[in-house]
């Protein structure tokens, strides 16, 4: 019979360095068998040049040509439903625990339910790990034990907590790699095996240098500069861990940088205890709303073909990188939501799609914010005006030319809603809806 072996699944996690539940895999006592599971119900709804799929299957098999080099291992790649995947490992080797860490997102919530309750029935354990967070779920609630619905108390509860307990201790997993199976049996998946192809665009490197942390507060809000970190889809993905990341933040007397950080959890927890935000209002009236839901606007704000630069600008940006600047977001989805009463859930979907760094959680309370809906949302009577973000925040139209070279020429074209009206008309809307 075969040595008993354990699984390690990497999921958001793919890096060998600080990973905690890797570190608890390679210290159980077992000999442990890496995989990755190319999750067809997640497949399924991808183009074949998405780049985040790219980026995966890149970020995976670097993992197993390191593992295949210094420790005679790998990882096995795998494509189909988890649950399937799993089962035919149990039933083809001797595993008698699977390893993994935590993900918080309504179908990963289902998909580990189920595939507890299997692994359950055939007597093997299941063991799951915080890992992409500093705090999760009902670890930071009011004193009532429910969770905060308002950032500010959560970020001030959150710091307090941290300060009284902070533990940035690594889990170096990297200490630990003896422990790996040795195997050369494990199987490998091209992209065009999975039914997909490299994509043009590519996830850019973070950049975490202190002076970039120190900036943060004075650049962030302007998208000619390149004052971002491009920590998203490395956080998303676990190429980096949010320890490390954490360290470095409080090594900086500004606290922004940090705060991103927190938004991002406080996000997290909302979307855990109100798993059906992603697709309902948190304020049920605004479920009332009567939107327009033109399809042709719609085309017209997802190519950056609306007659307003700033907001043109960003979805070019957008469609062209998986990026955009996180103050265009808010302009763009603003836009969409009231100018053009257009469903937020529309405007999701589409950066749902596109974002390079999309994550469930901060992508609906985002947009949920913008509509109003979501919360500690932006009164519905806040409206950004297009023309007055420009002044403010791109007054050289330095990125507007960038993006929108044709703009202040004939070519152009012409502002596809006027303000006011749309202001006016918004307002009326959402009065009609919550009153």
């Amino acid at each position: 019979m075969e040595k008993e072996v354990a699984l390690f699944w990497f999921r958001r996690d793919l890096r060998l360095e600080d990973n905690n539940g890797l570190y608890k895999a390679l210290t159980s006592g077992y000999s442990i068998i890496p995989i990755f599971i190319f999750d067809l119900e997640i497949l399924r709804e991808l183009p074949e040049n998405d780049p985040r799929l790219s980026f995966i299957h890149q970020e995976v098999h670097k993992l197993n040509s390191t593992l295949k080099t210094g420790y005679d291992s790998g990882v096995g790649m795998y494509s189909g439903t988890p649950i399937r995947v799993i089962a035919e490992l149990v039933s083809s080797r001797n595993i008698k625990a699977v390893f993994t860490n935590r993900d918080y997102e309504p179908y990963a919530r289902q998909r580990d339910s189920e595939i507890a309750e299997f692994l359950q029935g055939k007597s093997v354990g299941f063991h799951t790990f915080k890992d992409q967070v500093i705090y999760e779920t009902n670890q930071i609630t009011k004193a009532d034990g429910n969770p905060y619905v308002v950032y500010t108390p959560y970020k001030n509860k959150w710091k307090q907590r941290f300060a009284s307990d902070a533990n940035l201790s690594p889990y170096p997993s990297e200490n630990h790699l003896k422990h790996l199976h040795t195997a050369d049996d494990l199987p490998s998946l091209s992209l065009d095996e999975l039914g997909f192809k490299k994509a043009e665009i590519n996830v850019p490197p973070y950049q975490l240098e202190p002076s970039r942390i120190e900036n943060y507060e004075k650049t962030r809000n302007f998208p000619a500069l390149d004052g971002t970190s491009h920590l998203g889809p490395h956080l998303r993905f676990g190429t980096i861990s949010i320890r490390q990341v954490l360290k470095k933040a409080l090594k900086s007397e500004n606290e922004t940088f940090w705060n991103e950080l927190i938004w991002r959890e406080f996000f997290m927890q909302i979307l855990w205890h109100y798993p059906n935000t992603a697709t309902e209002a948190f304020k049920k009236p605004y479920d009332r709303i009567a939107w327009r839901n033109r399809e042709d606007e719609f085309e017209k704000w997802k190519k950056g073909e609306t007659g307003y630069a700033l907001v043109d600008a960003g979805m070019r940006q957008l469609n062209a990188t998986g990026y955009m600047h996180n103050r265009v977001r808010m302009l763009v989805a603003s836009f969409l939501c009231k100018h053009l009463l257009i469903d937020w859930r529309w405007g999701e979907a589409y950066f749902a799609e596109k974002l390079l760094d999309y994550e469930c959680s901060s992508n609906v309370g985002n947009w949920q914010w913008a509509a109003g809906s979501g919360v500690d949302a932006a009164p519905y009577f806040r409206i950004f005006n297009p023309m007055t973000q420009v002044d403010k925040f791109d007054k050289d139209q330095t990125y507007i030319q960038k993006w929108v070279p044709e703009f202040r020429t004939e070519t152009y074209c012409e502002k596809m809603v006027d303000h006011k009206m749309a202001r006016e008309r918004c307002l009326q809307t959402y009065k009609e809806a919550l009153n």
